[in-house]
């Protein structure tokens, strides 16, 4: 039996084909040159949140206006499909509620901005890079550079801590001092350690607090204001400047002593400290 295929392809079909496939790669090639021409015309201040919006949404209409198009040279009745559309949404809607609770969590997230792309946030346990801000979750880039996927609804329903909304911040050192000191030579020592440090800042003023009598010694607290951006450099040289002061000044940094004792029968073994045997 042979196969009649003049019936289906003749001239006017192929004509139609050879029309929608130019519309496709015109359509195709308008779209990229239009998120070009976006990534130029966008004002570099707008935040990058904006940016990836705008660029989506009108990426996103090209596509559609496409496809309308494509449909309509195709003479595709659109009652037709729009009605079995109807039919399998509220299906989909039924059996994904939970994509849905995301994507409305997405737009109350949009709409009041707690974080944006490039901030980093904590929630609960887990500290990275805003990636980017979809309609169904956020992708954060964590310290170690991976990955992370947090469904919208989960973070609007949690305790987000923007760590970078300001640009300032303020670290915060326990520190533990000897009994035996003078807090007034103390407290000297630290103010020293960060008006000599380049990184902290001068205003606001630095923050010493004696906090507690604790079982190892006396709690200060130490709290330098710095730029977000030197927070490790900030972290680690006041951690140093801290520790050679105190040598320097001959300040004690108490740590627990463990004493063995069997029981009445022996005598405690005697603490003998290095070097002072």
């Amino acid at each position: 039996m042979n196969f009649d295929w003049s019936k289906y392809f003749n001239a006017e079909t192929i004509e139609n084909l050879l029309r929608i496939g130019i519309i496709l790669i015109v359509g195709i090639l308008i779209i990229t040159i239009l998120s070009a021409v976006m990534n130029k015309l966008l004002p570099s201040k707008m935040s990058l949140q904006r940016q990836m919006l705008i660029k989506r949404f009108v990426k996103y209409s090209a596509i559609v206006i496409l496809i309308l198009i494509i449909i309509s040279e195709l003479k595709i009745n659109l009652t037709a499909i729009f009605g079995a559309a109807g039919v399998i949404g509220i299906v989909i809607g039924i059996a994904s509620q939970t994509s849905i609770g995301n994507i409305v969590s997405g737009f109350f997230l949009v709409s009041e901005k707690p974080f944006e792309i490039g901030d980093i946030i904590r929630i609960g346990d887990k500290t990275g890079t805003v990636y980017s801000i979809d309609l169904l979750s956020i992708k954060i880039k964590t310290l170690d550079n991976l990955l992370l996927r947090i469904p919208n609804q989960t973070v609007i329903s949690s305790e987000v801590i923007n760590v970078t909304k300001f640009p300032i911040r303020r670290m915060d050192f326990d520190l533990h001092v000897a009994y035996k000191e003078d807090l007034d030579r103390v407290k000297s020592a630290l103010e020293r350690v960060v008006k000599h440090n380049p990184l902290c800042l001068d205003e606001p003023e630095p923050l010493i607090l004696y906090n507690a009598f604790g079982d190892r010694g006396i709690h200060i607290l130490l709290g330098v204001w710095f730029e977000k951006a030197n927070f490790l450099k900030v972290k680690n040289s006041v951690f140093l400047d801290i520790k050679s002061t105190f040598d320097a000044e001959g300040i004690e940094i108490p740590f627990p002593h463990i004493i063995i004792y069997a029981g009445e029968a022996t005598k405690p073994f005697p603490f003998i400290e290095k070097g002072r045997e």
